[in-house]
C-alpha cells in the first residue's frame, strides 16, 4: 500500500497540471496580498478562489486521473492485493498531491501575509475541501465506465455544491419567509461542505453580517467551541462517506 501511495504521489507531483495549478494559486495569492494593505481584505479576496476554483480543479483533475489510470488499476487488481488497499492508496496519493499543491500555492502566501486565526482557518478549510472533492471525484469515476459521462457527473456535482445548492436554499427562504428559518438554515448549511467552509471563514473574519438575518444563529452555533468541533466532524464525514461508498462500488465492480 505504501509503495502504491508513493508511486501515485510522485507521479502526480511531476504532473504538469498540478505544477500549473500550484503556480496559478501562488501568482493569484501573492498578487492579492501585495495589492491589499489589509491582510483581512486579502483573505476575503481569496475566498472565492478557495471555495470555487480549488473544489473544481480537485474534482475534475481527480476524475480524469482515475480514468486515465484505468490500465494501471487493472494491473494492480490482477496482483494479490486487496481492492480496498488499492483504492485507498489511489485516494491518498491524489488527496496528498492536491493538498501539497494548495499548501504551496495558497497556504504559504496566506500564512506569510496573514498568520492569524483567519489565515489558519482559510488554509484548513481549503485542505478539507480539497480532500472532500477528491473523495467525491473517486465516487463519480467509479459509478460509470464512460469517461465523458464520469467527468460530466463530476462537473455537475461541483456545480450543485457551489451554485445550485445556494439557489435552492434562497428559494426555500423566500417560500417560507413567514416562518422561523434560522435553525433549518443551520441544518441546510451542514448539507454542503462549501457552505460550511464559507461560514467558518466569514465568522473568523468577523463580518458575519454578510450572512444576513441568520448571522446571529450562525454565530451562536458555528462560533462556539462545540459548534466548531461539530463542523470539523461534519467536514470529515463529507470526505469519508463518498470514499466509503466508492470503496464499496470498486469492490463489486467488474473491471
Amino acid at each position: 500500500m505504501k509503495k502504491i501511495i508513493k508511486y501515485v504521489l510522485l507521479d502526480l507531483l511531476r504532473n504538469r497540471i498540478i505544477i500549473a495549478f500550484t503556480l496559478f494559486l501562488a501568482v493569484i495569492s501573492f498578487s492579492v496580498f501585495n495589492l491589499e494593505d489589509n491582510p483581512s481584505k486579502g483573505i476575503l479576496s481569496l475566498l472565492n478562489l478557495v471555495l470555487i476554483i480549488v473544489p473544481l480543479v480537485s474534482i475534475v483533475f481527480s476524475t480524469i486521473y482515475v480514468y486515465n489510470a484505468a490500465e494501471f488499476i487493472e494491473l494492480l487488481v490482477s496482483q494479490p492485493l486487496r481492492r480496498v488497499n488499492i483504492w485507498l492508496s489511489i485516494f491518498t496519493g491524489l488527496a496528498a498531491s492536491m493538498c501539497v499543491a494548495f499548501l504551496v500555492g495558497c497556504g504559504v502566501p496566506v500564512l506569510i501575509y496573514a498568520p492569524t486565526d483567519v489565515g489558519l482557518m482559510m488554509t484548513a478549510m481549503g485542505l478539507l475541501l480539497t480532500i472532500v472533492f477528491v473523495a467525491i471525484a473517486l465516487l463519480a469515476s467509479v459509478l460509470t465506465r464512460d469517461k465523458a459521462k464520469g467527468i460530466g457527473v463530476a462537473i455537475l456535482l461541483w456545480f450543485y455544491f457551489t451554485l445550485i445548492f445556494d439557489g435552492i436554499v434562497l428559494f426555500l427562504l423566500f417560500q417560507f419567509m413567514d416562518y422561523p428559518m434560522e435553525k433549518p438554515m443551520v441544518v441546510f448549511s451542514c448539507l454542503n461542505p462549501v457552505d460550511l467552509a464559507r461560514i467558518l471563514i466569514l465568522l473568523k473574519l468577523d463580518i458575519s453580517a454578510l450572512m444576513g438575518a441568520t448571522s446571529a444563529i450562525f454565530s451562536d452555533f458555528f462560533g462556539s467551541k462545540w459548534g466548531m468541533m461539530a463542523t470539523v466532524l461534519i467536514m470529515i464525514a463529507w470526505a469519508l462517506l463518498p470514499l466509503w461508498w466508492s470503496v464499496r462500488k470498486f469492490n463489486r465492480k467488474d473491471l
